[in-house]
């Protein structure tokens, strides 16, 4: 039976006037077992590989390999189907006209593997298929409560309008979710990862396809690591009071709070995913109503919650006072992950900026990436910003951009801006 846990870090204190609480809630889970084997419904997974002519031949028989490499590590008695992709979304496995899952075992194993390596390169590209498909595939079997895709792409969605990814997208979000990678640099990042975030996944680069199986083993043991189907993030905020944001703030960034959904008139909830035997941090704001010197509030109650089973709380706290030396104190977990958020937001404009010939404003936001990477700690990000800028001084933020920079590289620093480090304890 897995187990949760909460603790809160704050500086409740706040001066004569003072509205704005911000606290980062660590949330950590214990014995959460295995996909579909904890007792609250089947698990499902879905790998949707890219077929189009983009792909080539030897690119398809890596993703191919990559795919096999995957099945294996799919756990028996797990639903699971396979996705060709191309312009359109074809069940490559099992072989039917309708949508189907199975059961995985060493039979259905081996015959996805069979038709798996029968995958050719045709055609374009349109994801909004692809995942519209997945939808529809996983509707088949309703006891399905963990619902999980591994989405691979080379290419850009250049088959479909952005209008018809975007309502395909919206279609599906809530329905499963969804770890997107691209192979090589010919597919655009921005595009894949809002898949990868409305579906609740990540998003990363495999430069090279020999290094397609490795990644796909990964993902697919993670799927399989997590126990628990689904758990929902509760925050309760009193009356007159306003939820200024909720954020997943390790180990990435994403931000929850348009995905709020009303439990009652002064409760949220917001959608988690699924969870394994790890720790995530969230950066919860609220803004109060201000209240007197010596007055005490709550300023917000932080659940999880499984279906309507309240398993771990945090409690946010608001204290006034006129001690200056308690309210001017900064909570080292809030000012860290303020600055992990800025810095991935830096990151992605800097690039943005780079990409459209704005040399002045991409040199700014990547200096200040490289000063807040320094702050926080932050080393995988300074080493990858220093593949695109020459740092002459990482303090004060001061940089020049390279006059030539690898692709990858480039893209490997925008699909890592949203990996933080932890802040220490």
């Amino acid at each position: 039976m897995a187990e949760f846990s909460a603790t809160v870090y704050q500086n409740e204190f706040l001066p004569d006037g003072g509205t704005d609480v911000h606290a980062i809630v660590t949330v950590s889970c214990s014995g959460a077992g295995s996909a579909g084997q904890s007792g609250s419904g089947d698990a499902g997974e879905i790998i949707i590989v890219d077929t189009s002519g983009s792909m080539g031949a030897e690119g398809v028989r890596a993703a191919a390999f990559a795919a096999q490499t995957a099945l294996d590590q799919i756990l028996d008695g797990v639903w699971f189907a396979v996705i060709s992709g191309n312009d359109r979304a074809q069940l490559a496995f099992p072989p039917s006209p309708e949508p189907v899952m199975v059961k995985m075992d060493q039979f259905t194993r081996q015959a996805a593997k069979d038709a798996v390596a029968r995958f050719y390169a045709d055609g374009g590209t349109a994801m909004g298929t692809w995942l519209r498909l997945a939808s529809r595939v996983f509707a088949t079997v309703p006891s399905l409560t963990q619902k999980h895709a591994l989405l691979l792409t080379d290419g850009e969605n250049q088959h479909e309008t952005p209008e018809a990814l975007t309502q395909a997208i919206q279609s599906v979000t809530g329905q499963f979710q969804c770890d997107c990678r691209g192979v090589g640099v010919a597919w655009q990042v921005d595009e894949v990862r809002r898949i990868a975030t409305a579906l609740l996944g990540t998003v990363d680069i495999i430069p090279a396809q020999d290094q397609l199986a490795a990644e796909f083993a990964k993902i697919i043991q993670n799927a399989m690591s997590k126990g628990v189907a689904q758990a929902d993030m509760r925050v309760w905020a009193p009356q007159g009071a306003q939820v200024l944001f909720v954020r997943q703030v390790a180990p990435t960034v994403d931000d929850l709070t348009s995905r709020r959904t009303e439990v009652n008139a002064l409760t949220g909830s917001y959608p988690t995913g699924s969870w394994g035997d790890e720790s995530r941090d969230y950066h919860v704001a609220i803004r109060l109503a201000a209240k007197g010197i010596g007055q005490e509030q709550l300023a917000a109650r932080v659940q999880l919650a499984l279906g309507d089973q309240v398993v771990a709380q945090g409690l946010v706290r608001a204290l006034w006072s006129e001690d200056e030396a308690l309210t001017t104190r900064i909570s080292p977990e809030v000012a860290h992950y303020t600055g992990q958020t800025e810095l991935a937001d830096a990151i992605q404009e800097g690039l943005a900026a780079k990409a459209a010939g704005d040399t002045v404003t991409a040199t700014t936001k990547l200096g200040r990436a490289v000063q807040l990477a320094a702050q926080t700690g932050n080393e995988e990000a300074t080493t990858r910003l220093r593949k695109v800028v020459d740092i002459d001084d990482q303090d004060n933020g001061t940089v020049r951009l390279k006059r030539t920079v690898e692709k990858a590289d480039e893209m490997a620093l925008d699909t890592a801006s949203t990996k933080t480090t932890r802040v220490k304890k």
